[in-house]
């Protein structure tokens, strides 16, 4: 066990899909796992494992922020031989030309963070996903004929900016959208020497208040991103 976690090892899968919400976790595990055994609720923190056409996965929440998904996915790579860690969350749209749906695969993170800073690298690391998860959720997501795009992320400390023009900068650098997390995960990923993931669905477009999803079409569309990441878990199953 550790701080925030009391799964004893052997209950989490190989393969975890992160949501930031705890209570998504707990959805996921309800509406697609089989046989789902809540391992965590510490902190509020909730995690299943179940099985997924077969195969052992594991859902656990993140919370929000880098430092919070910084000490989860540390744990997880660390204490409990997790190998692969798919993040599933929402992202605003940076790029106008998306769609209010759209899947964006993290192939990159930056950020305005500083968690790499604990490294004491001789100059600047750039995070990015494993790039096997990364075919796999793209040739998934468009089998089932699903808007993808592959690129640069933000992970950002903040959600709300005293200076929201800093927003454009990030856009004229081609920048997909921006999120919380990714920058984190990607790290203590490659110092674990483990894989990780992000699948995102554009939720709203920044910068245009006229393109943001209700709490129906989130839903429905947050539905797609999972069944990409359950399909991914179960491949590398095989």
């Amino acid at each position: 066990m550790t701080p925030h976690n009391t799964a004893e090892k052997g209950q989490i899968a190989k393969t975890v899909l992160m949501p930031g919400d705890p209570l998504r976790a707990k959805w996921i595990a309800e509406t697609f796992l089989t046989d789902a055994v809540c391992f965590n609720q510490t902190r509020g923190m909730l995690g299943y494992t179940g099985t997924y056409k077969g195969k052992r996965v594991s859902v656990m929440g993140h919370g929000m922020g880098i430092p919070s998904i910084g000490i989860y996915t540390y744990e997880l790579f660390h204490f409990y031989d997790v190998e692969n860690i798919i993040r599933v969350g929402s992202i605003g749209g940076l790029d106008t030309s998306l769609e209010l749906g759209d899947l964006i695969i993290a192939q990159g993170a930056c950020t305005d963070s500083n968690y790499a800073a604990q490294y004491e690298l001789p100059g600047t690391f750039a995070p990015i996903c494993d790039y096997g998860l990364l075919k796999l959720a793209d040739k998934t997501a468009e089998a089932k004929g699903l808007n993808v795009r592959v690129g640069n992320v933000l992970a950002s400390d903040c959600f709300y900016r005293a200076n929201p023009s800093a927003n454009e900068k990030w856009r004229s650098m081609g920048v997909l959208g921006i999120e919380m997390e990714c920058n984190a995960l990607y790290l203590n990923a490659a110092y674990a020497h483990k894989r990780a993931l992000g699948i995102l669905t554009v939720s709203d477009i920044i910068g245009d208040d006229s393109r943001c999803m209700s709490p129906e079409e989130r839903q429905t569309t947050l539905r797609s991103m999972i069944e990409v990441a359950l399909d991914v878990a179960v491949q590398l199953e095989d």
